[in-house]
């Protein structure tokens, strides 16, 4: 867990420091052709309501992988087969002093190879195919651009 500065802190002072908890989660970006799919939250959700996000849920004791394929499975309604591993990243710590959180993301790349159509579950209200290059321009949760940028560096 790393230290952040509240806003009554000056740089480089412990006084003041808070300590974010620590959350791990996976974030699964699907790729058709050059394109990748993003989701916009709902309202209903705790965090980053009508914030554009990729396929994400926290690890709840499975192995990341495993849990990136449910959380697709679940917010997307694509099966196993219709996807297919590109790439694993290595886990990026992402603090939100909005959440008290400091998420640590295992991000994915699947291809997606399949015919069926989106269905999303409650926790989106839309979606869209998108260059990865308009991840940096959209509304999105923190650091998704960045997080897509560690598929890259792995």
């Amino acid at each position: 867990m790393l230290p952040y500065p509240t806003s009554e802190t000056s740089p480089g002072s412990d006084e003041g420091m808070t300590h974010l908890k620590e959350r791990p989660v996976v974030t699964s970006f699907l790729r058709r052709g050059c394109r990748v799919l993003v989701l916009r939250r709902s309202q209903r959700v705790r965090t980053h309501r009508g914030k554009w996000a990729a396929v994400s849920g926290g690890i709840e004791g499975a192995d990341p992988l495993e849990q990136a394929l449910l959380e697709v499975r679940e917010e997307t309604g694509l099966a196993d087969d219709e996807l297919r591993l590109v790439r694993a990243g290595q886990p990026l710590r992402v603090p939100d002093a909005e959440h008290g959180v400091e998420w640590v993301v295992h991000p994915f790349l699947f291809d997606f190879e399949g015919e069926s159509e989106i269905r999303l579950d409650w926790e989106h209200t839309e979606c869209r195919w998108v260059d990865p290059g308009e991840l940096g321009t959209l509304d999105t949760v923190p650091m998704l651009a960045e997080t897509w940028e560690r598929l890259w560096r792995t």
